[in-house]
């Protein structure tokens, strides 16, 4: 991994690209490295700021015309599930989910390409290879987690990793305030379980038992259906000029 002698986080900027969100605006980012014995309180600290991270990356947009990007935080201890959502983890009651240290594993990346081949094939990580997920997953200086979720069928039984079919996975960094959800994706065959919704329900119920107050869902960008549910998870703070605020959509379905 790269090294960096110096104590002092430096910020660097990228050069203008297409907005993969908003069609005609175009994304800059300013990141830095995250290493070293400071990278978790450093991690937190960029977190709390707005900035995502990916794998010894933190990073946040910082476009020229547009500030359309939102840092969104669900404030676990208030959250109360809506009925669909009370249905969806009922759908889902037959799932385990169980947290292990940040290691990739073959079974993972298989059911990671199935997901990027069904669901985001002309995205930006349609190309990753078996050694791009391992660092995805690996390369890493913070408290990071991979959660499994598996299927516990009639002659299973299930006692950690391994046991059972593997059916979606999280990785999540366990910060002092609350768990980021930094990626997540799942068999997608099974659509019509909502697994997207029934991992962060996940989270939420996680931080909850941990005492911790928040799930961070990084970025909602108004205009952005594919962004949408995001805000169906209230209550909810969106990073603003004046700090993290508590956001108030009464419009919003449940």
């Amino acid at each position: 991994m790269t090294q960096h002698p110096t104590q002092s986080p430096q910020f660097f900027l990228t050069a203008p690209s297409p907005c993969p969100y908003l069609e005609g605006q175009f994304e800059r980012k300013v990141f830095t490295h995250l290493v070293g014995d400071k990278a978790p309180e450093m991690n937190d600290l960029l977190t709390q700021g707005g900035f995502r991270r990916s794998q010894n990356i933190a990073y946040r947009p910082a476009c020229e015309s547009c500030r359309a990007c939102v840092s969104v935080r669900i404030l676990a201890q208030e959250f109360s599930p809506s009925r669909n959502m009370r249905r969806v983890v009922q759908h889902n009651a037959d799932l385990v989910g169980a947290m292990h240290d940040a290691q990739p594993s073959t079974e993972q990346y298989s059911l990671f390409r199935a997901y990027l081949d069904a669901r985001h094939r002309r995205g930006g990580m349609s190309d990753m290879t078996v050694l791009d997920y391992a660092m995805m997953v690996e390369d890493t200086h913070v408290d990071t987690k991979i959660i499994e979720y598996r299927r516990r069928g009639p002659d299973t039984f299930i006692t950690g990793k391994g046991h059972g079919e593997l059916i979606a996975v999280a990785l999540t960094d366990k910060m002092a305030d609350g768990l980021s959800m930094v990626y997540s994706y799942f068999n997608p065959d099974f659509e019509d379980r909502s697994l997207g919704t029934f991992m962060i329900l996940d989270h939420i119920a996680r931080a909850k038992a941990m005492g911790l107050p928040h799930v961070y869902l990084g970025y909602w960008v108004n205009g952005s259906r594919k962004m949408n549910y995001k805000m169906r998870f209230m209550p909810q703070e969106h990073l603003g000029p004046k700090g993290w605020e508590r956001y108030d959509h009464e419009a919003i379905s449940r």
